[in-house]
């Protein structure tokens, strides 16, 4: 029998994989920086828990991540300088 391998070297494959790959970091960047606020015992809202694992942009879980090192409340965290 011959299978058709074909679609795994294909762009459509590459792109899906890559959006994939894309939603992994995004959720794994999401617990860090969840963790990160638990273990420095900064409460955070279930509003604000939403908001950090609803984010699909790398850049931004990015700042919010460098912000969490230091900030003082979930606040600091979000908020625009």
């Amino acid at each position: 029998m011959v299978v058709d391998l074909s679609f795994y070297k294909s762009p459509l494959f590459e792109e899906a994989r890559a959006e994939a790959r894309a939603e992994a970091r995004a959720e794994g960047r999401a617990e860090d920086i969840l963790r990160l606020l638990e273990r420095r015992g900064i409460g955070i809202s279930d509003d604000d828990r939403e908001r950090i694992t609803s984010c699909d942009d790398l850049d931004v879980l990015g700042r919010w991540f460098d912000r969490a090192i230091t900030a003082a409340s979930a606040t600091e965290v979000f908020a625009d300088r």
